[in-house]
C-alpha cells in the first residue's frame, strides 16, 4: 500500500486518529481502536511529545485489531518500529533547532532505511495556540504567531520546494485553540501538496469549518482520549 499515494489523490477528506501510548491503558487503547473501526477512520498515528512506553508494543496491540493503516508520528529518534505501515517524517521548519530540523533524522535515518516502512517527510509547523504545549517544550521551539499568516505561508512555501511532501499545520496537543481558519485557506491557496491539521479539534463543527478551508486531513488526539466515542462525530464531518 502505497500511503502517500493514496493521500495525494484527494478524492476524499480524512481523518487521522493520534494515540500517544503513554496517555492510554490497554483497555482505553481497545476502545479507541474499535471505535476507529466502527468510524472507518482513514489513519491512526502513534507518538507523542516524550513516549516512555514502548511504542512498538502499542503499535502491535492496534495492528491485531485493525486494517487501518498504522504511521508513526515521531517526537524523537527512539520513537521508530518496523512493525508501523508508515512514518511521518517530521522537520520542524517553523523552530530554529537543528535536532528536529536535521539531527534527528541523521540517527534515525539507517534504520528507517532498513525497516522498510514507508516514509512521508513533513514539514512541521507549528503555529501559536494560546498556551505553551508538549511540542513547544521538549522542541526548545517557539511556535509562529497566529496572526502572522505570512510567515506560516513563506514557511511551508519553504517545506514544499525542499521538497516535503506533506505540510502539518500543528496548533499543538491539547491545544486551547486550533490553526485558524485564515491561515489555513491562505496556506491552501499558496501550496500545492497535502495540508494536515491538527491541534485543537473538538467537535464535527471543528472538522467540517477546517476542513471546508483546505484541510485535506484533520489529526485529533486529546479530545479522544477524554472520550472516544467522539471519533464518529469527527468522521461525520468528512
Amino acid at each position: 500500500m502505497n500511503i502517500y499515494k493514496e493521500i495525494l489523490s484527494r478524492d476524499k477528506k480524512r481523518v487521522a486518529i493520534l494515540i500517544d501510548p503513554d496517555n492510554n491503558s490497554p483497555e482505553s487503547l481497545d476502545r479507541i481502536v474499535h471505535n476507529c473501526n466502527e468510524s472507518h477512520v482513514d489513519y491512526i498515528f502513534v507518538g507523542g511529545s516524550l513516549v516512555v512506553t514502548n511504542i512498538a508494543e502499542t503499535i502491535g496491540r492496534i495492528k491485531e485489531q485493525t486494517s487501518i493503516p498504522v504511521l508513526i508520528f515521531p517526537g524523537n529518534v527512539i520513537q521508530i518500529s518496523e512493525l508501523a505501515d508508515g512514518i511521518l517524517y517530521l522537520s520542524l521548519i517553523s523552530g530554529r533547532n537543528p535536532e528536529y530540523l536535521i539531527g534527528q533524522h541523521v540517527v534515525s535515518a539507517p534504520g528507517l532505511k532498513k525497516s522498510g516502512i514507508e516514509v512521508i517527510p513533513t514539514a512541521y509547523i507549528l503555529i501559536e495556540n494560546g498556551k505553551t504545549t508538549s511540542v513547544e517544550y521538549m522542541s526548545n521551539t517557539i511556535p509562529i504567531p497566529a496572526d502572522k499568516p505570512e510567515i506560516v505561508v513563506a514557511t511551508a512555501l519553504a517545506g514544499e520546494m525542499l521538497g516535503m511532501k506533506l505540510i502539518y499545520l500543528e496548533a499543538g496537543s491539547g491545544a486551547a485553540k486550533s490553526v485558524s481558519l485564515k491561515i489555513i485557506s491562505e496556506v491552501k491557496a499558496n501550496t500545492g501538496i497535502p495540508i494536515l491539521v491538527g491541534g485543537g479539534i473538538r467537535s464535527r463543527e471543528d472538522a467540517v469549518m477546517i476542513f471546508s478551508h483546505g484541510a485535506d486531513l484533520i489529526v485529533v488526539g486529546s479530545a479522544v482520549e477524554e472520550n472516544p466515542d467522539i471519533i464518529q462525530e469527527i468522521c461525520d464531518a468528512r
